[in-house]
């Protein structure tokens, strides 16, 4: 493997561990904390909150950091100050320093979009493809989340959930490091401040949205609809786990035997088939964002952007009542609506913002949607704790339809100026 391929893997590396780290507190909240220490699901909901706005008021900072000092320096940080709050997080014994510890995940968290993403757009070609593998990682992250806390609550216990992600992270960015201190005595990374050199064929944003007023719209939309995708986002991706133990436990029961458990009995390890079936739905939608990345360089983001939104409009229309096999199959769907719609703000960005200032404006992009992100938390356990899943259901329909109509007023192709 050569430097720059180990380069790339340990840039997706950090998203998918970003990922599983703001994503392992939903699994043990549904299926083990609210059993340990009494807490309904609802309420531990709360605590997981600071950490969420942390993740998104924090992105601005991190990207501002990412560009006027080290992007390098930043990801080493990163990989280094999570892990090391991960580790803190296992050894929490109530839900206030859970949630404090969940703050200070949140914190380091935040670094990975408006850097890691800065990087993989400015030194690779095909945008489209290299931003929906990266995509894939980040939600392979949020798939493992469930399944690797899961058999540890079978297994272990809740509390190595948090232990060996945290030590694994720490030698990532101690390997991240190293490579980066090797590249750069081989001259194979530029010295700047940015680490890859501006590139000179594409117009200053803020020049570029003085002379062309479509940028204006493109620009409110994108961030019009990095609200509503990161409000569906979250609310299907953090609530998968508890949904799945609500809706499939006869079907999760059953696939103990699909899938030859053997070694497993007893109702407590369905927690480690509601993690594995949550595994599958995430990994098949993860993928299917592949697919998203050809297309967005095919046919553009409007189009794609306008059938994901659609698909989930169904998907949340046809979910309340479900229950076992037909509740997993149109799970399936709205997470594969979810997981797609992830990449294409992003890929809108790259293609409109030059390079040196790419990472300051997905700072403010991800300020924006993991705000989003928080304010989503305690929007589910109001309406759980008030009406259930079902209801919960019908209001994200009402977003997806939303959703549609703002891109409505989207372009249909970014206007060839712009791109350049």
């Amino acid at each position: 493997m050569t430097k720059k391929s180990l380069y790339f893997l340990l840039l997706n590396l950090g998203h998918f561990l970003d990922h599983l780290f703001m994503l392992i507190f939903a699994t043990v909240a549904a299926l083990a904390l609210h059993r340990e220490w009494g807490v309904s699901y609802g309420d531990l909901l709360n605590f997981a909150t600071p950490g969420f706005i942390a993740f998104g008021i924090f992105s601005l900072p991190s990207g501002w950091l990412g560009d006027k000092w080290c992007r390098d320096g930043m990801m080493v940080v990163f990989f280094i100050g999570i892990g090391l709050a991960s580790i803190a997080t296992s050894y929490a014994s109530s839900p206030f320093e859970v949630g404090l510890c969940l703050f200070i995940i949140g914190t380091f968290a935040s670094i990975y979009h408006p850097v890691g993403l800065a990087l993989v757009s400015i030194h690779w070609k095909n945008t489209g493809m290299r931003l929906a593998a990266n995509g894939v990682w980040g939600n392979m992250g949020v798939g493992s989340a469930a399944l690797l806390t899961g058999y540890m609550i079978d297994t272990t216990g809740w509390r190595m959930a948090f232990f060996i992600p945290g030590c694994f992270s720490v030698f990532c960015g101690i390997v991240y490091l190293l490579l980066r201190h090797q590249a750069i005595a081989d001259s194979t990374f530029s010295r700047d401040n940015s680490n890859f050199a501006v590139d000179e064929t594409r117009k200053s944003f803020f020049k570029s949205l003085k002379q062309h007023p479509l940028l204006i719209r493109i620009f409110l939309i994108v961030f019009v609809t990095t609200i509503l995708i990161n409000i569906l986002f979250q609310s299907t991706s953090f609530s998968l786990p508890k949904i799945f133990d609500e809706r499939i436990q006869g079907f999760a029961k059953n696939s103990l035997d699909w899938f030859h458990f053997d070694q497993l009995s007893g109702q407590a390890d369905v927690a480690t088939m509601i993690g594995v079936l949550a595994f599958i739905v995430f990994t098949i939608a993860s993928f299917g964002q592949l697919i998203v990345g050809y297309s967005l360089d095919k046919y553009g983001p409007r189009a794609v952007f306008m059938f994901l939104a659609a698909l989930q409009l169904v998907c949340f229309a046809l979910m309340p009542g479900l229950q076992d096999e037909w509740a997993f199959i149109i799970a399936l769907g709205f997470m594969l609506g979810a997981f797609g719609q992830i990449p294409i703000n992003d890929f809108i960005l790259s293609r409109i913002v030059s390079s040196e200032y790419r990472a300051r404006i997905y700072g403010v992009q991800f300020v924006v949607g993991f705000t989003a992100l928080a304010i989503t938390l305690p929007f589910i356990s109001v309406v759980y704790e008030g009406s259930g899943f079902d209801r919960l259901f019908q209001i994200l329909a009402g977003i997806a339809l939303l959703t549609i109509v703002v891109l409505y007023f989207f372009p249909k192709r970014l206007p060839d100026d712009v791109i350049e």
